[in-house]
């Protein structure tokens, strides 16, 4: 007989290293959601970060999933993709709590199947690519020193203020690793135009979100001047944000938190290669839980940005391995970790 699972969940608020800022604004903590599934004597976790500027706080997870919780307590938990269906219908809104449920739904597949997920889809762990590490926002010597306090094979970096070019100027004086930019919608058409000659000088392999969702007019201009890669971010949400962005960028970023987990996430990946679009898997600052869902999917992307356990200071479990600028799972079953700080409260 199939059994019903069991629901509980915790509040994380991890802090950064540094302060973080983006052209959204400053981070000097993440909090997230942090969702515990039980079935049959197993245990899956999943994480959903709160993103200020989408809308969504753990307060608001919380309480829709308490609502919640008697229909996924009486639903049997068997497929993650019909599991997925059922969450959608029940959290039509709220996308990023549907990815916490998701992801520790896959955790549960695979502990039953005892594989690894990437052994579930046929992946191969040496395919894991490197991941970049973010250099968010500041004075222009401040982001020099974080560059140097960590030495890595690839970075990414925020843009989106008056002083762009000096930043990575000053940046490319420290170092010869490729850069990649992300300017988070904030350029305009023009000004973009006049960048991306001298971006592209400066060893930077690709740029995010140049304009702001919606300017399709101006991206279309900047498809037809771009010899960098120009990747969909804020405007690659949902898996229907795939068609539309085709044509208007070179590739997407997909995120877990943004469109609803792992589940949509493997067709979005599917929906971008059969378009013949570049494939991003972005990071929201994730703890170790997180991350290790996004490494598991790496082998199927060109390019990773998986850096939420660099940029935080602190952590909810273990299980990744800093490998050369690769951040590869565990090897245990399912998602691979092991959670430190449930602390039982819900």
């Amino acid at each position: 007989m199939a059994e019903t699972v069991t629901v509980s969940w915790f509040r994380s608020r991890l802090p950064f290293r540094y302060p973080f800022t983006t052209a959204k604004g400053t981070k000097t903590h993440q909090p997230a959601l942090i969702v515990r599934l039980e079935q049959g004597g197993f245990v899956g976790w999943g994480e959903a970060p709160a993103i200020s500027y989408y809308g969504v706080t753990v307060d608001r997870m919380a309480a829709e999933l308490e609502q919640g919780r008697p229909a996924i307590e009486a639903h049997i938990l068997g497929d993650p993709g019909e599991f997925w269906s059922f969450l959608t219908g029940l959290f039509p809104s709220t996308p990023f709590l549907v990815c916490a449920l998701d992801m520790a739904a896959w955790d549960l597949c695979g502990k039953r199947e005892q594989r690894p997920l990437m052994s579930m889809w046929g992946l191969d762990p040496n395919d894991v690519p490197i991941s970049d590490y973010t250099i968010g926002m500041d004075a222009v010597p401040r982001m020099v020193e974080k560059m140097a306090a960590l030495k890595w094979p690839v970075y990414k970096v925020k843009v989106g203020g008056a002083e762009d070019l000096e930043v990575l100027e000053a940046l490319r004086a420290g170092t010869d690793a490729p850069f990649r930019v992300d300017a988070n919608a904030a350029w305009e058409v023009e000004e973009a135009l006049a960048l991306l000659p001298r971006l592209t000088e400066l060893g930077v392999e690709l740029v995010e979100q140049p304009l702001a969702k919606g300017n399709d007019a101006g991206m279309g201009r900047l498809m037809e001047a771009s010899s960098l890669p120009l990747i969909a971010d804020e405007s690659c949400v949902a898996e229907s944000d795939v068609a539309r962005c085709a044509g208007l960028f070179h590739g997407v970023n997909i995120k877990l938190t943004k469109c609803g987990g792992i589940t949509p996430a493997l067709r979005m990946i599917g929906q971008a290669r059969a378009l013949g679009m570049r494939v991003m898997i972005g990071s929201m600052s994730e703890s170790t839980i997180g991350s290790s869902a996004i490494a598991h999917l790496s082998p199927l992307v060109d390019f990773l940005d998986n850096d939420g356990t660099l940029l935080l200071d602190g952590d909810v479990a273990t299980g990744l391995q800093q490998v050369e600028g690769r951040l590869m799972p565990s090897g245990l079953p399912g998602l691979g970790v092991e959670v430190q700080a449930f602390d039982g409260d819900h």
